[in-house]
């Protein structure tokens, strides 16, 4: 049984898939599986996949499926075909550095409170050559090692690729929400925050593709997926008072932001009136938060010119 499941998930980036997969040969830490997902693929991804598998036998575990069932719904797949006591979450436009796992590994294996270990990176663009701006708005997700729960209330703070995670993580949780459509890796290590500590590798180990092809870029979907995963988290935000999971402070303040978030997620989803009423509570949980009220008034301008406010 290897110690480490790969779970290579993949649709349509023939183009960057042989580089991927030069890029797990290359890891230090051998002890593992892969697990390739394709999910639908129509450019060749199959067809190279299985060339792969034939020319080097027993590297790849191929799974195909026959419907494209979303991120999500493919990883759900691979979860409950891995044997490892690790789980790796790779998608098929990433890159590793070679000591990435090794050294995530060695992490989980001496701090055993940790549910989950992710690395410091840093976005390339289609060619591969690093990117010095920020792409998709922000600068490459960081944490510090330990209770992270706060930190994920305010934004994800760790990308799917430079994930690992025990598996029995997944196996407490459930997997992976598959009604999301790019914000259900953020869903789950939140869910593994709750519960477990998260670690933290600052060395830049995994390298996050950014190209025309991306989910990131399917803006009102992902404002969709922002609403209701912000709203999740107010219904949970009350649970951590009982069990005193967080300094009354530092909840109020990330309570005050997942409101004003959802003001904001609201009225771009084309409710104004409901992005209003997020606005308030926001600034009645924190009055200090000015910046919720001018959101308020601006939810009062057309959609394009409170698009651009932001």
């Amino acid at each position: 049984m290897p110690r480490v499941s790969i779970l290579l998930t993949c649709y349509n980036h023939i183009a960057y898939l042989e580089e991927a997969v030069r890029s797990i040969e290359a890891q230090t830490f051998a002890d593992y599986e892969v697990i390739a997902l394709d999910d639908g693929s129509t450019d060749g991804t199959r067809e190279w996949l299985s060339d792969y598998s034939v020319k080097n036998p027993g590297k790849m575990h191929l799974i195909f499926n026959e419907k494209n069932l979303g991120t999500y719904g493919a990883l759900n797949v691979g979860l409950k075909a891995a044997t490892g006591e690790f789980v790796a979450v790779f998608n098929d436009d990433d890159l590793w550095e070679p000591t990435k796992l090794e050294k995530q590994v060695a992490m989980m294996d001496h701090q055993p409170k940790i549910g989950l270990v992710h690395t410091d990176g840093f976005f390339i663009d289609g060619a591969g050559k690093r990117r010095t701006d920020s792409p998709l708005g922000f600068d490459f997700p960081r944490t510090e090692t330990g209770d992270v729960l706060a930190a994920l209330i305010y934004a994800n703070s760790i990308i799917a690729s430079a994930v690992l995670a025990r598996k029995v993580c997944f196996d407490q949780l459930g997997g992976f929400n598959e009604r999301y459509f790019g914000s259900g890796d953020w869903e789950m290590w939140y869910r593994v925050a709750e519960k477990w500590q998260v670690g933290y590798v600052a060395e830049p180990l995994t390298m996050y593709r950014v190209h025309g092809e991306n989910a990131s870029h399917k803006l009102e979907r992902i404002w969709r997926d922002d609403e209701m995963l912000r709203t999740w988290i107010a219904e949970r935000i009350g649970t951590y008072r009982e069990i005193t999971r967080l300094p009354e402070a530092v909840l109020k303040k990330a309570e005050s932001h997942n409101w004003a978030c959802l003001g904001t997620v609201r009225t771009l989803n084309g409710r104004p009136c409901e992005g209003r009423q997020a606005y308030l509570r926001s600034f009645s949980i924190d009055p200090s938060r000015w910046k919720s009220l001018i959101r308020y008034a601006a939810t009062f301008l057309p959609a394009k010119s409170f698009r651009k406010l932001l």
